[in-house]
C-alpha cells in the first residue's frame, strides 16, 4: 500500500513568477502520488501553475478561484526526493 500525503504552501500576496517558484521549490520536497495545495492570490497561477504541471509531468487535480483566493491542486509525479 502507498502511502499518499497532502501538503499545502502559502503563496498569497506573491506575484509571478514567485506562486511558480514556490511550488516548485516544495514539490521537489515530495514523494510521487503525495499532493500539493497552493493558496495564492496572483490570478496569473491559475495558468502559470497548470502549465507548470504539464511541462513537469504533474497532475492538476483542481484549479479554483474563490473570489481572488486561488486554490490549486496538483498531485505529485514520480521522481522526486522524499522518501
Amino acid at each position: 500500500m502507498v502511502s499518499v500525503s497532502r501538503y499545502s504552501i502559502d503563496a498569497r500576496r506573491l506575484l509571478c513568477p514567485m506562486p511558480v517558484i514556490r511550488t516548485q521549490e516544495r514539490v521537489t520536497q515530495l514523494a510521487k502520488g503525495d499532493e500539493l495545495v497552493v493558496h495564492c492570490t496572483d490570478p496569473g497561477a491559475l495558468n502559470d501553475i497548470p502549465a507548470w504541471c504539464r511541462i513537469n509531468g504533474h497532475r492538476l487535480l483542481s484549479a479554483v478561484d474563490h473570489n481572488g483566493e486561488i486554490e490549486i491542486i496538483i498531485e505529485i509525479a514520480g521522481g522526486e526526493t522524499k522518501r
